[in-house]
């Protein structure tokens, strides 16, 4: 590693350790080679990075942002935690178990996307309940009704003597918090691939917002030139452009680091034409992908966010965006518990024999 490069990792480090923090997450997470998916596309030399092994309910990329959040959280003296999203939310199972951990009450109001079939408690909803969350399912249909019920609940707790701190990612400390987590990801990929001698052409992952926005924050510190390609599953949700909710994500954590760096919408790369119907609702691509990569690695994917970002992945490789011999980092991240709840979106055919 040149000086000058290790001198900016080691800043970059030292930054970061400044940051109120709670270790939640099993770190390093792996970077592997997985050939026999590359053999089946015919294409690129493909390395997982896998952020399905944090460690924390199941493993995720919200682990790592948590740390960070959480840390902060503690630091205000709450007694409880306030947050929503969908009924099968990665994040919410990943809340829930950290707020176990740290001696949190956590509160959860989540949104029906499937209709009656969310009130089954399966998936990250049984998880979440098993680490101890109270949860209330709300038919909201926006974000906005949703963010109504969560201050209304969180303003009961403090008319009760609590001290409720309601966790949203559109509140910009939270969102830049967050995104740091990715941030030392990035620092982690880098050592990583210097030591196994890789040099990568293109980094994909499922994300529109703070996982995208913390990589792209600190390749640019660093210098580094492969792009980094997000996968939107939210573009059903988001009023604005992803590229521009990265972009201020990546500021917003650039500033709690005191870097003088500045994202710009235009330097990002984002495709949104792999969501489907909507958000929540899995494709056929998708579904096919998850399958695909759990027969020849032994890696489970799920229908919402990775699934969906692999499918991108594979449809590049195939228009041959992505071409043969390049070397491609997919971030895996996490997610599987949601393949319980969509089980009726597989078909097995004649793989099951009923005597």
């Amino acid at each position: 590693m040149p000086k000058c490069q290790k001198e900016k990792v080691q800043e970059l480090l030292r930054r970061i350790e400044k940051i109120p923090r709670v270790r939640l997450a099993y770190l390093p997470t792996p970077l592997e080679e997985v050939p026999r998916l590359s053999q089946a596309l015919k294409g690129p030399q493909i390395y997982f990075k896998r952020d399905d092994l944090t460690g924390l309910a199941s493993g995720g990329n919200k682990t790592r942002m948590l740390e960070f959040v959480l840390g902060h959280v503690v630091e205000t003296g709450a007694d409880a935690l306030v947050a929503g999203a969908s009924v099968q939310s990665n994040y919410c199972r990943q809340i829930a178990a950290a707020c176990s951990k740290l001696g949190l009450e956590v509160y959860l109001v989540l949104r029906k996307v499937h209709g009656d079939k969310d009130l089954q408690p399966q998936g990250n909803l049984l998880l979440g309940l098993l680490a101890g969350a109270n949860v209330e399912i709300i038919e909201a249909s926006t974000p906005s009704e949703q963010m109504c019920v969560l201050e209304e609940m969180a303003a009961d707790l403090r008319a009760k003597g609590r001290h409720p701190y309601l966790f949203r990612m559109d509140n910009s400390e939270d969102a830049g918090l967050a995104a740091i987590g990715y941030v030392n990801c990035i620092l982690e990929i880098y050592e990583q691939l210097k030591n196994m001698g890789v040099e990568p052409d293109h980094l994909y992952l499922a994300s529109s917002g703070a996982t995208q926005a913390g990589l792209a924050l600190g390749a640019k510190y660093l210098g580094l030139d492969f792009p980094i390609v997000g996968i939107n599953p939210h573009s059903k949700i988001w009023k604005e452009d992803a590229p521009s909710i990265v972009a201020a994500i990546a500021d917003l954590a650039a500033k709690t680091l005191g870097l003088d760096i500045q994202m710009k919408a235009s330097e990002l790369i984002s495709y949104s034409n792999y969501i489907g119907t909507g958000y929540g609702e899995s494709t056929q691509e998708g579904i096919e992908a998850i399958k695909l990569v759990a027969e020849k690695e032994g890696i489970f994917l799920d229908p919402v966010y990775t699934g969906k970002a692999m499918a991108g992945l594979i449809d590049h490789v195939r228009q041959a965006r992505i071409k043969a011999g390049e070397r491609v980092i997919f971030l895996h991240t996490g997610g599987f518990p949601l393949l319980f709840a969509y089980s009726e979106d597989f078909d097995w055919g004649s793989q099951v024999k009923v005597v």
